[in-house]
């Protein structure tokens, strides 16, 4: 079904007056959404930046932007470092041929491509039992709300939520648990109760105030001291800045350091990344180089959702705190 777009046109003339007339760093666009049946408006984080600098033409976004829409009785034979992808395949399919047949056809697939031995050749399985995204849109625009209030830039709230809570509230394997995914110590670091008796990472506003202030006095800060170590520039509004943000978050920032160490860039920029996720060292390997990936792929689907079934579409600037 193709639902039809309409853009207000008062809040589209006052968002390019605005920001023609303010520096970028002291707003950030949102885009305003509401449906036909809906009379509740949606706010987001416009994500037009991404398709400037060319983030939506990269093969791994893309890659996990096919996952999202395939079910888990599918999968994708891709190659590891670059995420390209091989061949589609069904998960019962795969398991019959066995863990000798496995190997055989990924020594195949790295003996076509001229790979090296140890490039891991991996089936990953699809997202869509997860990623059920209209649960979680409602969510974002308080999230966004919280962090701006705190003085956090809201594309942290937007991006951490849609990778990690579009589908149910649950626990991580390593013990992560609420709608931001906040470690039990980390959480109480931050000034949350968590004991046998409660845990206020269920809380969506606790939560929200707790991963705020955790970039804010920590992923942040820490990140700063790694770039203005490598006398690195950056500006917090640039895309590269915020991904390696996201990547302070979920790796820690020692683990991001020794990543960036292996590297040694000496400027900032979208190399700096896509070589970040080829690159494993200390903690950080497989799933931290996948953070930034899902976070660009997440927010191209949000955007694909929002400019595809929505109503009423309208933008406007957000002062930050």
């Amino acid at each position: 079904m193709k639902y039809k777009i309409a853009i207000i046109l008062i809040g589209f003339l006052s968002f390019f007056w605005v920001s023609f007339s303010a520096p970028n760093n002291d707003y950030v666009e949102i885009v305003q959404v509401a449906g036909a049946n809906d009379t509740i408006n949606y706010h987001f984080v416009a994500n037009e930046q991404l398709y400037e600098e060319g983030w939506d033409k990269l093969a791994q976004p893309n890659f996990w932007r096919i996952l999202i829409g395939m079910g888990n009785d599918s999968a994708l034979l891709n190659i590891g470092s670059t995420r390209q992808i091989i061949t589609k395949i069904a998960v019962s399919d795969w398991k019959k041929l066995g863990e000798q047949q496995q190997d055989n056809l990924r020594d195949s697939v790295r003996n076509y491509y001229f790979l090296p031995s140890d490039e891991r050749i991996y089936l990953t399985t699809g997202k869509k039992a997860f990623y059920d995204f209209k649960r979680i849109m409602p969510s974002i625009g308080k999230g966004i709300q919280v962090f701006n209030e705190n003085g956090v830039d809201p594309f942290y709230a937007q991006a951490i939520l849609l990778i990690e809570s579009p589908n149910k509230l649950q626990k991580s394997s390593v013990g992560a648990y609420g709608s931001f995914q906040i470690m039990r110590r980390v959480a109480i670091n931050m000034g949350l109760k968590v004991n046998k008796y409660v845990d206020e990472r269920k809380d969506f506003d606790k939560s929200a105030w707790a991963a705020a202030k955790l970039i804010r006095t920590i992923c942040i800060p820490e990140l700063n001291k790694i770039l203005d170590e490598r006398c690195i520039e950056y500006n917090s509004s640039d895309t590269w800045y915020r991904l390696l943000v996201l990547h302070v978050y979920h790796a820690g920032a020692g683990n991001v350091k020794h990543a960036i160490a292996a590297i040694n860039p000496t400027v900032g920029n979208m190399e700096l990344i896509t070589q970040l996720w080829q690159t494993e060292a200390a903690g950080f390997r497989n799933a931290s180089q996948n953070y930034s990936q899902l976070a660009l792929a997440t927010m191209l689907e949000l955007d694909r959702i929002i400019y595809n079934d929505c109503d009423y579409i309208s933008c406007f600037l957000l002062v930050k705190n």
